[in-house]
């Protein structure tokens, strides 16, 4: 079932998640939910506030990007990373920030350069609640950081320096007030 993103504005996105156990109720229909609404927005991440759930549970779906020639050098590594990240703690964040054009199926039509550490290191579970902690980096850490980011009420916008606040500010009002097109599900705060 495709589910409704939840959009800037909406006080979901910035509460700090909790844990769940694995007897969260009807977690893998939850799970398919989730990445039948992001495949459906065309989104490669989707953590669980955007849909209105403040537990720790984010996936990704990297593996549209292995056809991508940016990222020709790790394409095999990206066409099977697809993943569920449960009670996610990022552990450690290593090596030299970088930049990186950001956008979020909560913050549609924005899209702005933001900086993150190029490695991580991360404790997770996974959909069976089996225990990992794995290291990533490039695009695969990008994407978690932003994921890991919305269950700690954290948006990409957060991270911009203060003019590029002033200047997207305009448009998150609008996004806020439901002033936007896009061509999936989105619930707005006003």
């Amino acid at each position: 079932m495709i589910l409704p993103i939840r959009a800037f504005g909406d006080s979901i996105l910035r509460k700090v998640a909790h844990d769940i156990d694995k007897d969260y109720p009807e977690l893998q229909t939850l799970i398919d939910n989730m990445f039948e609404t992001m495949n459906g927005a065309n989104g490669i991440g989707l953590a669980a506030p955007q849909i209105g759930l403040d537990i720790r549970l984010f996936i990704v779906d990297i593996t549209p990007l292995a056809d991508d020639e940016d990222y020709e050098d790790i394409a095999e590594e990206l066409k099977t990373f697809k993943k569920v990240f449960i009670n996610a703690q990022i552990l450690e964040e290593s090596g030299e920030e970088w930049k990186f054009n950001e956008g979020c199926l909560s913050i549609p039509e924005v899209r702005e350069d933001v900086k993150r550490k190029e490695t991580i290191k991360i404790e997770y579970f996974d959909e069976n609640f089996v225990k990992h902690i794995d290291t990533f980096s490039d695009i695969r850490a990008r994407v978690i950081q932003h994921e890991y980011d919305h269950i700690d009420g954290i948006l990409f916008t957060d991270h911009l320096s203060a003019l590029k606040k002033k200047l997207v500010k305009g448009k998150l009002q609008k996004i806020a007030n439901g002033d936007v097109g896009v061509n999936y599900k989105m619930r707005f705060p006003k």
